[in-house]
């Protein structure tokens, strides 16, 4: 009786602990390797996942899309190194700018943002030798016979245009900055919302880009509106047409 008495012991002391040990490899993932891993509760994805769909919503509210061809859309995917060009020419995300534009202005913003992609290059004044913040500036109001802009930021910014407050930009309007001096020395063009378009520094390429950016905004100075003054289009709107 004593052999059977100990078995039967040793099972009743033991089995409780095997019991647990198994609950508790089957809690455990089966990657599990030897440490305890920490998960996040089911809240707390659920509100990661919340909040990535709001961001990719406010994103989407924010833009405003082109419509593009098919050719181009292939073209766009056959050509991987260029796809950040054509997605920019062909999806503008300029939001409602809050002010009308003019025809004039439609047609200043247009030949910019056909730049965007286009390589910095200091004293560049063509898409084909790629451009600095000035000479984007010179190309995109090359067509409108009334301005005569100087060659530098710095003289745009003394000699030209109408001063213009902040909260009363329209697109069109010349933004100038300070980069590293107390001068201004870099310029860009207002499309609308706070958003504008330029030539930012050697390695970079013609872009969008946002006022409200703190790096913009504490470098921002001043604003000249040289365009003269037109009938306005469909208000808070510029229309970009597709390269």
């Amino acid at each position: 009786m004593r052999p059977f008495f100990k078995t039967w012991l040793t099972i009743c002391l033991f089995m409780p602990l095997a019991a647990h040990a198994t609950n508790r490899e089957q809690a455990l993932p089966s990657s599990f390797t030897g440490f305890t891993a920490k998960t996040e509760s089911s809240e707390t994805v659920s509100r990661n996942i919340a909040a990535q769909r709001a961001a990719i919503a406010a994103l989407e509210e924010t833009a405003t899309p082109l419509e593009t061809s098919s050719k181009n859309s292939r073209a766009t995917k056959g050509k991987k190194s260029h796809s950040s060009r054509k997605i920019s020419q062909n999806t503008v995300a300029l939001a409602n700018a809050g002010q009308p534009g003019t025809k004039q202005s439609s047609n200043v913003v247009n030949r910019a943002v056909k730049a965007i992609g286009t390589p910095y290059r200091w004293g560049g004044t063509s898409p084909t030798k790629g451009f600095d913040c000035s000479g984007l500036v010179k190309y995109a109001f090359n067509d409108v016979s009334e301005v005569d802009l100087p060659r530098t930021s710095n003289a745009m910014a003394e000699g030209h245009g109408q001063k213009v407050d902040r909260k009363d930009l329209k697109p069109g309007d010349l933004l100038f900055f300070n980069i590293k001096s107390r001068k201004v020395n870099h310029v860009a063009i207002y499309l609308g919302d706070d958003q504008f378009v330029h030539a930012p520094r050697r390695g970079k390429s013609v872009t969008i880009d946002t006022l409200k950016k703190p790096y913009w905004d504490s470098h921002y100075v001043v604003a000249k509106r040289v365009l003269p003054k037109q009938a306005p289009t469909q208000k808070g709107t510029v229309r970009i047409a597709q390269r």
